[in-house]
């Protein structure tokens, strides 16, 4: 349930916190543009509303224009059309002057005839008129429908005269009718090049603030940038917005598309990297674990127990190997099932038995540890022969068989500096309980195992010389298998005068004794049967003599583990023609 859990909840939170990162930078970055764009949209704002001035000034210029040739003509204009169609151009509908207030030459005439009104009394036109003459300021008013077609803006202009006292009085307005657009076609037709939308506005009196649409893309824009500017007292404002809004609504959902298949991707690799982390964890505790009792297997019972003796040099502890006695004899009679029922119980009772910082683990066959951290021999003792004395059963067809098991225990540092050596030593113990008739506990004394190896009366290099056939001792190291002992029958097989000779020509190497072509099979053909927990078998291969020839030889060889060397391999070499020579006839060799 917890493994489900993580295999679910871990990627989910990583799902809704990618998707909360993604809407959380998709806003950031939505708000930027949406800053970046309103501020260029300010600069074209201002920009754009200068030229518009600019333009609508021009339109006023002309009417100062005329002002001046009012004024130095004192009141009285020669040749108005001459003059007004020289000011004339393609955003002027007409000019106009007004005498007091009054209308009374346009130009062009033709369909302006109508323009020809009293400004001052005008019920329209007459307050905004009497507001310029006594303010003495330029009025706009409009837009209006022009009877010509298209909307226009009227310019009104007061005109004032000194007398010889330099007294002003008011002669009447200088009027210029401007297009629209025409008179800022130049400025909004840039604005919709540059991809804005757009809103010029005026308000229709200098004393009121209520803004007019004048002209634009669109009458209302949704949260538009504003600029304000003044025209002569006039006050207008223009609008603008981006065609496709401050946000890229496209470059966005492109990003949150984007965003969604990275989170989808980030979660889907969260999930991957969840499972393979599980199934590496669940290999590397296959690979440490015996699949048959479920504690630690050689391998993992080594790591365990170096790890802490390596993070507690200084500290007491025990090791314990035991048995089951006569386990080959329950296996034949009883069969392989019965066998590993008895394996299991046995497993069980010391999952139940020791404590959870102890280390139990499976040696392979029927042989078990125990490392027991922080404590003596002393302090166990009577725990583990307690332990040795329960009784324990194995099941067959339904019938309670009882089982016995042999225990040798050792403690570091007292007897030994590391772990190979105090599992030698517990080793040792445990052979003695054997030697001592079984079912048993006991602790190693070194000093009584050298003294009891004493009594035996036999030397152990008389032993080796005299063996009935060739024999050699090598480490069991894939990367380092040196050779330790050979007898003087194998180094007449060789034809080595002695030790020196053969550890020479093979460069103190085993595998150097095998043809070349045959040492990758052989050595795989060893291992394989020694790591599923056998002992291996008969061996054929061509082994190279001192003088560089090759003879077929079986090998028969068991992995042992050495008090001082570490595992070893114990192996007897039989020469296939001599075999073939005296048994031939028995025998079915098959040579390679």
């Amino acid at each position: 349930m917890k493994k489900l859990k993580k295999r679910f909840i871990v990627p989910a939170v990583v799902f809704i916190l990618g998707m909360c990162a993604l809407i959380g930078a998709i806003y950031v970055v939505g708000e930027s543009q949406e800053q970046q764009n309103r501020t260029n949209a300010k600069l074209n704002a201002m920009t754009y509303a200068e030229h518009i001035y600019g333009e609508l000034m021009e339109g006023i210029g002309v009417t100062d224009t005329l002002k001046q040739v009012v004024i130095s003509g004192d009141g009285n204009i020669n040749k108005f059309y001459d003059v007004a169609a020289n000011m004339m151009d393609d955003s002027i509908q007409s000019i106009q002057i007004a005498p007091n207030g009054v209308v009374t030459a346009i130009y062009p005439e033709d369909m302006n005839e109508s323009g020809k009104i009293d400004l001052i009394n005008d019920s329209d036109r007459g307050e905004i008129s009497r507001y310029a003459r006594d303010n003495d300021t330029v009025i706009m008013q409009g837009p209006f429908e022009l009877k010509q077609g298209g909307y226009g803006i009227a310019v009104r202009n007061p005109v004032y005269l000194k007398d010889e006292n330099g007294k002003k009085s008011f002669w009447g307005f200088t009027i210029v009718i401007v297009k629209v657009p025409e008179i800022f076609s130049n400025s909004v037709e840039a604005l919709s090049n540059f991809g804005y939308k757009y809103s010029l506005q005026k308000c229709a009196s200098p004393w009121d603030d209520m803004y007019e649409w004048v002209y634009g893309s669109k009458k209302e824009l949704n949260d538009p940038v504003i600029y304000d500017f003044d025209v002569h007292g006039n006050k207008w404002r223009l609008e603008i917005l981006p065609k496709s809004g401050f946000y890229n609504n496209k470059y966005l959902i492109y990003m949150f598309i984007g965003g969604v298949i990275i989170v989808l991707l980030l979660t889907g690799l969260t999930a991957a990297l969840i499972f393979i982390n599980e199934n590496r964890k669940n290999f590397k505790r296959l690979a440490v674990t015996d699949a048959l009792t479920g504690i630690y297997n050689r391998r993992g019972f080594d790591e365990q127990v170096e790890q802490y003796m390596r993070q507690n040099p200084q500290k007491h502890c025990v090791v314990a190997m035991l048995d089951i006695d006569d386990f080959k004899l329950v296996n034949d009679v009883y069969g392989h099932a019965a066998g590993d029922g008895a394996l299991q119980k046995l497993a069980e009772s010391m999952k139940q038995y020791f404590s959870k910082d102890a280390i139990l683990g499976r040696n392979g066959g029927d042989e078990f540890s125990i490392f027991m951290p922080d404590c003596t021999v002393v302090e166990v003792t009577p725990f583990l022969k307690k332990f040795t004395e329960e009784t324990r059963k194995f099941y067959c067809k339904g019938e309670a068989h009882t089982f016995t098991i042999s225990l040798g225990f050792a403690e570091y540092p007292v007897l030994a500096d590391d772990r190979s050596q105090l599992m030698r030593c517990a080793d040792m113990a445990l052979y003695g309980v054997k030697m001592h008739g079984k079912n048993g506990c006991m602790e190693y004394y070194k000093c009584d195992q050298v003294k009891s190896r004493a009594k035996l009366g036999f030397i152990m290099k008389d032993i080796i010389d005299n063996l009935p056939g060739a024999f050699i001792v090598y480490r069991a190291d894939k990367e380092n298998d040196e050779i330790l002992l050979a007898n003087s029958e194998l180094l007449r097989l060789t034809g080595c005068k002695n030790m020196d000779e053969l550890l020479a020509y093979t460069g103190k190497s085993f595998c150097n004794l095998i043809r070349p072509d045959e040492r990758e099979s052989c050595q795989k053909s060893i291992w394989s049967q020694i790591n599923g927990g056998h002992s291996n078998d008969y061996i054929f291969f061509h082994m190279r003599k001192a003088d560089g020839k090759y003879i077929s030889v079986l090998d028969h060889g068991r992995i042992v583990d050495s008090v001082h060397n570490g595992r070893v391999f114990y192996v007897m070499i039989m020469d296939l023609k001599s075999l073939h020579r005296h048994y031939g006839d028995r025998l079915e060799l098959e040579e390679k």
